[in-house]
């Protein structure tokens, strides 16, 4: 693969050359839970038990490493067992994580309830805001965890300021890049440290596999880059060995097969949640609507600096309250009500009692009257006369 190829292109290629027995175009999915060694410890490229490696997976991380410009791609069981690799990797008792006040429910639930109860310490703040982050950081920082754009509020943070003020501070600067997906945002060469993704989402792209990815800075083994940061890699590494939580063979093949149409896809998402941002903002209804697309957002300008295009999700926000967005989240009918977001299909979600149910009564509550809409790659026209007569409920 040349090294100057462009993202569509890396995105079908990466990792997927054809099989050299038969010549079938798409690599085959290697079912298997253990290699036959060439006499002990003679291994056959490297593979001995599927947990250390499995040739399907490996295609995954080679793919998922070149769309970010990283240079090394783990895929795990899910978003959330990546994360959990990488933090106890990381962290130890008494450390300290700064986390976005607006970010995924489950990634402040396993910070706040899982890693806490191992005396971890977390404190959430608003990452747009640089002075509040700079605030944030203890001496006993060791993460900064950031999500733009964030989950469910659409907040976008700076990525290159933050990473300049974690790298300053000694901190490992994280960014959650799964709403943008790598199609429209690069955190990696706005300088983070690690990125990481729920799989699930834009990149599988089609609401049948679970998985997760962390992505590492490139230059980690060329001698160009920051050596606690290859060592951190190779830790991650045999945390994700260790403790086991891998993607199989046949959800990796699903992933990767997913990622071939992400920047075809992103297209189509972010233009018809352009479209629909616009409707929604015209109507009265609705108090306000979160999409960085729009001209009004707070972070409209820093988003178009930092991303390629704006992407698929949005929010809003009903003048009615809770009882409104209720309404309208049962209204719709080709945006089906459910969790998980990314897919080609539209989907709506209502944060308080679904995804974000968890950080109720903490300081990253979701109003009730906030609305999420992950919006698919159907016909426009068909979307937006669903969300006209779900506004005609209301």
């Amino acid at each position: 693969m040349h090294d100057q190829a462009r993202f569509d292109t890396l995105a079908i290629h990466a990792g997927q050359e054809f099989d050299p027995t038969t010549g079938a175009v798409i690599p085959p999915i290697y079912q298997t839970s253990t290699y036959v060694q060439d006499g002990i410890g003679g291994l056959r490229g490297g593979y001995e038990y599927s947990r250390g490696g499995n040739p399907t997976r490996t295609a995954l991380e080679t793919q998922l490493a070149a769309l970010e410009g990283g240079e090394l791609g783990l895929s795990f069981a899910s978003g959330l067992a990546a994360e959990d690799a990488l933090l106890r990797t990381v962290l130890a008792p008494g450390d300290h994580v700064v986390i976005g006040n607006d970010v995924y429910g489950g990634t402040h639930r396993l910070i706040r309830r899982v890693h806490g109860a191992w005396g971890v310490r977390h404190t959430t703040v608003d990452t747009s805001d640089l002075d509040a982050v700079r605030a944030a950081i203890e001496p006993s920082t060791k993460v900064l965890w950031i999500e733009t754009p964030s989950n469910p509020l659409m907040k976008i943070s700076d990525v290159a300021a933050l990473a300049e003020l974690g790298r300053a501070a000694g901190v490992l600067v994280v960014v959650d890049n799964t709403f943008a997906s790598p199609a429209l945002q690069q955190p990696l060469a706005l300088g983070a440290d690690v990125v990481v993704h729920s799989t699930t989402k834009y990149l599988g792209g089609h609401s049948d596999v679970v998985g997760g990815a962390l992505v590492f800075g490139a230059g980690l083994g060329d001698g160009t880059g920051r050596p606690e940061l290859a060592d951190l890699a190779e830790r991650v590494t045999f945390t994700q060995f260790a403790a086991g939580a891998v993607s199989g063979p046949f959800d990796a093949f699903l992933t990767s097969r997913g990622i071939k149409t992400l920047g075809v896809r992103m297209d189509r998402h972010s233009s018809n949640a352009m479209a629909i941002a616009r409707r929604l903002d015209e109507h009265a209804g609705i108090e306000r609507v979160y999409y960085p697309g729009l001209e009004s957002h707070p972070g409209h300008e820093l988003a178009a600096r930092q991303m390629s295009g704006f992407g698929g999700m949005l929010s809003i926000s009903l003048a009615g309250g809770g009882e409104a967005a209720r309404r309208f989240a049962e209204s719709t009918e080709l945006f089906q009500l459910a969790e998980s977001l990314g897919g080609v299909e539209s989907l709506v979600n209502y944060p308080s009692e679904m995804t974000h149910a968890s950080v109720k009564g903490t300081d990253a509550e979701v109003p009730e009257s906030i609305v999420r809409l992950s919006v698919g790659i159907e016909d426009v026209a068909d979307l937006l006369a669903d969300i006209d007569g779900a506004l005609a409920r209301l």
